[in-house]
């Protein structure tokens, strides 16, 4: 929370003149979504800069334009609240809601922002498919989940790009690479395996 709040105050040069949100981020897009997407955390210079999950940086471009090339956003583009930007069938949320040091959270944070998960979960009644992007959202999905009875397969599914996990209560878990720049900029996340996230998630979730 401290560092969070630092990054708002102190502010990147090519954002100086612009005041961050610096508080915990809230999920975005259609209440009535058949897909959520769980991603891993606010960026200091992206969502806690702007206020809206994946928006304002690189990963945002990613994952806007994907879900845009799917028919599932109304435009490409995700540059800042109020934009324009519509979801249709999809809800996009964290499973940390505040930037954390290095983009890597702790396990104390991932606890602490677990209630805001599970609540989403009680409300978003028409889910049918879970895309996680990346490890560490696709690990925090599956132990909630597991907490709340649904079935999960023994042994648990290793964590892999467009793993399928199907759930006892007739949805799924898919699972994505993080469009991080980290994998996006060394190709193990391509436009087309992303594209693919997507179709399948469709599939999944017909609607």
């Amino acid at each position: 929370m401290a560092w969070r709040e630092q990054v708002a105050r102190e502010r990147r040069a090519a954002f100086r003149d612009e005041e961050y949100w610096g508080r915990p981020v809230p999920a975005f897009g259609d209440p009535d979504a058949r897909i959520l997407v769980v991603g891993l955390a606010p960026a200091a210079h992206g969502a806690n800069r702007t206020g809206r999950m994946f928006t304002g940086d690189r990963s945002g471009d990613w994952l806007y334009g994907g879900l845009h090339r799917a028919g599932l956003a109304n435009q490409p583009d995700s540059v800042r609240r109020g934009d324009g930007l519509a979801l249709r069938d999809v809800l996009v949320t964290a499973a940390v809601r505040c930037a954390p040091p290095a983009n890597k959270p702790t396990p104390a944070e991932r606890d602490a922002c677990r209630p805001w998960l599970e609540a989403e979960l009680d409300l978003l009644e028409q889910i049918r498919v879970f895309v996680t992007l990346g490890s560490f959202a696709y690990d925090q999905t599956l132990r909630i989940l597991g907490s709340r009875g649904v079935g999960l397969p023994r042994p648990r599914p290793r964590f892999g790009h467009l793993r399928e996990v199907a759930l006892g209560d007739g949805r799924a878990v898919l699972a994505s690479y993080h469009p991080s720049q980290q994998n996006t900029f060394t190709g193990k996340l391509t436009e087309a395996m992303f594209d693919r996230v997507w179709a399948r998630a469709r599939e999944l979730a017909p609607g």
